[in-house]
């Protein structure tokens, strides 16, 4: 393990969700240096649809940490039932995804939590509470970040930094603050999530709840309750006051199936909330030396239930093609064709989900467009099936990291 006294490594990661710390396991098991760098203090509550999709087993399995999953107590999910304004429902079996197999649901301060504690005992230096304030960068090539540990700063220089700080993209931004601060000014929707005791939700289903200007879900987790995760109009959230509760009664409950399961329901977490840039891709070398995974290279959809799958996909991607140029990269080779091949293989897996979420979310935000396509949809379960796997369509899902 390298010691946290070195301040040279060849990745520096800065955020510990499921991205950053696939990345940063599987490149540590195969014999990279790598720093991870995380700004809060885990375990800790995370804005989430915590819906871990039947094929992150598999992941899970790969990284080490299946056992600590499964015996966290999460809750298992046989289906997602999608139900439209007025109540009128189709279902999505779990095993459809990976025969055999169910989903979870999971809290992400669980999830996170053992992952990180994984990178840990993998090897990995991690470095918590410590915010990357900035890249270091000469000679347009990024060369590792600048981190600030309470009143400490000190600079860890990387052949390669990986921003996995999610849809904030704190490191990728940088390179190109005047687009980040547009991009702030235009956020039409707002995300909201909170933990729940006495809903009403069906057992072992997700329930997704489609309304106007939004959408939003509901499954159990561990510990008795269950979490909800919504999305709304920014504009809808201004005129309700910006109250969580108010939102959830006067928008996410005009949907019949969500005033039914939620009528009894009582907070017991805090609420908390994000506004949403964009969906779809974003830059994924932003500049030399520079890799973004999970939600920091795209956003997909949350109705999907693919944001974890894609999550600990790309952190393994990633790896894996950094450790198969990483002793080029010792050695003085260039970044491009690092960064090609990690475009290659990314677009491989990703593209077509990404352009069928994408079709799917327009079609969500349309009025009344939910009722007739659930009833479509429910006419045949061999549609159904067919536009589900669409969502987690891989080129490849077992690309593994080498030995350097």
């Amino acid at each position: 393990m390298t010691s946290v006294a070195s301040n040279i490594f060849d990745v520096a990661i800065a955020g510990a969700g499921p991205a950053g710390t696939s990345a940063a396991i599987h490149l540590s098991l195969a014999g990279a240096r790598v720093l991870l760098v995380e700004e809060k203090k885990f375990p800790r509550q995370k804005l989430c649809g915590e819906f871990i999709s039947p094929e992150c087993i598999a992941h899970f399995k790969r990284l080490g940490v299946l056992e600590q999953m499964i015996g966290a107590g999460g809750a298992s999910v046989t289906e997602t039932v999608f139900y439209s304004r007025r109540g009128n429902s189709v279902a999505v079996p779990s095993e459809w995804f990976k025969s055999g197999t169910q989903a979870l649901g999971l809290s992400r301060r669980e999830m996170d939590q053992q992952l990180l504690e994984r990178a840990k005992t993998a090897g990995v230096v991690v470095l918590e509470e410590a915010h990357a304030s900035r890249l270091l960068y000469a000679d347009e090539t990024v060369h590792g970040m600048r981190v600030r540990n309470g009143e400490a700063t000190r600079d860890y220089e990387a052949l390669i930094t990986i921003d996995a700080t999610g849809r904030t993209r704190s490191l990728a931004r940088q390179l190109d603050p005047q687009r980040a601060n547009r991009r702030r000014h235009m956020n039409p929707l707002v995300a909201f999530k909170v933990h729940l005791e006495n809903t009403r939700v069906s057992a072992g289903a997700c329930e997704i709840y489609f309304y106007k200007g939004g959408y939003g879900g509901l499954s159990a987790v561990e510990g008795g309750v269950s979490n909800l995760c919504f999305i709304v109009a920014a504009n809808d959230v201004r005129r309700h006051g910006s109250s969580p509760d108010v939102v959830m009664r006067e928008v996410v409950m005009k949907n019949s199936r969500a005033a039914y399961t939620l009528a009894e329901a009582t907070t017991r977490t805090p609420w908390l909330s994000v506004s949403l840039e964009t969906f779809g891709r974003r830059r994924l070398a932003p500049a030399p030396g520079l890799l973004t995974v999970g939600d920091a290279a795209a956003f997909i959809d949350p109705f999907t239930g693919s944001g974890m799958l894609m999550a600990l996909e790309s952190g393994q991607i990633a790896a894996a093609v950094i450790a198969k140029n990483l002793s080029g990269l010792r050695t003085s080779t260039g970044f491009a064709s690092l960064a090609d091949d990690y475009r290659t293989e990314y677009r491989r897996n990703f593209d077509s989900r990404l352009r069928v979420s994408g079709l799917l979310r327009r079609a969500a935000f349309v009025p009344h467009l939910d009722e007739a396509a659930i009833l479509l949809f429910g006419t045949s379960a061999h549609l159904r099936r067919r536009l589900a796997r669409a969502t987690r369509h891989t080129g490849n899902a077992e690309v593994r990291p080498s030995r350097v």
